[in-house]
């Protein structure tokens, strides 16, 4: 990226990629609203609420993730984020979350947008990426999987949804020293 902004073309209009700001807080509040509930399920905090979103663009702000929106005609189309708990046990593990608008998906935006994240975590030191989603998405588990994440654990009935329904917890992790090991041992 240049300058913090990145343009990719598409055959619809131009799609902004950058790091999300105050600016970007209605755009998101709308988007976060438009997401069909079910791909919200994996996310450990529902951003459709204003404390939620208000803390994200905080952490943002202080540095404390590293997210990117992809913005086509003032309207947030998808977004990114990868997100490490420093205090925790566990500083080296960075949870990626992608959510692209219906509408948007199978236009190549998630890969974009997953290979731009995965490269800068790794570049800010991640040591093991981690992914959740429920089992039923199957075009997210095969993105993820064709960037080198592998299937690690299937938590069941891990999330509840607003109508009281259970779903499972698919969760996908990348080793980036050992991805990187194979695809050299592969020539890939």
């Amino acid at each position: 990226m240049v300058g913090g902004k990145e343009y990719l073309m598409t055959d619809v209009t131009d799609i902004a990629v950058r790091a999300p700001g105050r600016s970007d807080a209605q755009a998101l509040a709308r988007f976060a609203a438009a997401m069909p509930p079910h791909d919200l399920l994996f996310l450990a905090r529902d951003i459709r609420e204003p404390k939620v979103l208000e803390a994200w663009l905080t952490a943002q702000e202080q540095g404390q993730i590293a997210s990117l929106v992809a913005v086509a005609e003032g309207e947030v189309v998808a977004t990114i984020a990868a997100i490490s708990d420093r205090f925790s046990w566990s500083p080296h593990v960075w949870d990626v979350r992608l959510l692209v608008a219906p509408d948007w998906r199978g236009k190549g935006l998630g890969r974009k947008l997953l290979y731009q994240i995965v490269t800068d975590a790794i570049a800010a030191g991640a040591g093991k990426l981690t992914a959740r989603m429920t089992p039923d998405q199957a075009g997210a588990i095969t993105l993820f999987e064709e960037a080198g994440f592998r299937a690690e654990a299937m938590l069941l009935g891990q999330v509840k949804a607003a109508d009281g329904s259970l779903h499972d917890l698919a969760v996908l992790s990348l080793d980036p020293a050992g991805a990187a090991a194979r695809r050299e041992a592969f020539g890939d």
